[in-house]
């Protein structure tokens, strides 16, 4: 037979039937994002971005960075990331441009050298393999500073160059040549 019921009562069935589609816990998850990046104030831009991270352990478990990293992380006193870490740490992991402001402080220089140690993954004896050029040399020092730290017990030597003269010196005279 038929079934008759009022327009209010086949709306209430159908939400008892229907269950959480893909759609909807899609919506809902990037609800949940929204609202966590509006708590934390961090403003983003771009397409198919990945979430952020509340925790560093996250770290390992999504992006499998190194135990000791972790460990040196939070011996560096570092316990919860800042805003500009829990976006643009998984932004980078991802291999993706990234184009990042915050405040002096606020833990820029930690927010890419995570990402950088965990896309060289080891040390190898291949010469240099990452480059980062600081516009003073008081931000290339505390880059330095803070890569030594964050790098201590992985085997990856850290270097600071600031006079070609003594880098060939450092380097013998070929490294300018072939590096």
């Amino acid at each position: 037979g038929i079934k008759w019921m009022s327009s209010l009562e086949a709306k209430i069935e159908d939400a008892k039937d229907k269950k959480p589609t893909a759609e909807k816990l899609e919506r809902l998850r990037r609800e949940k994002v929204n609202r966590f990046r509006h708590q934390h104030r961090i403003s983003i831009q771009g397409t198919d971005l990945p979430d952020p991270i509340a925790t560093f352990e996250q770290l390992q478990e999504e992006y499998k960075v190194h135990p000791k990293i972790l460990e040196n992380i939070h011996a560096a006193g570092f316990h919860v990331p800042t805003a500009i870490q829990m976006q643009a740490i998984p932004v980078m992991l991802h291999g993706r441009e990234l184009l990042a402001s915050a405040p002096t402080g606020s833990g820029k220089t930690l927010a890419f050298c995570i990402p950088l140690l965990t896309h060289l993954k080891q040390p190898r004896n291949k010469g240099f393999r990452a480059l980062i050029i600081s516009p003073t040399r008081e931000l290339a020092s505390q880059t330095h500073r803070e890569l030594v730290k964050l790098a201590e017990g992985t085997g990856f030597r850290i270097h600071m160059i600031h006079k070609a003269a003594e880098a060939a010196k450092k380097f013998g005279p070929k490294s300018s040549k072939k590096f």
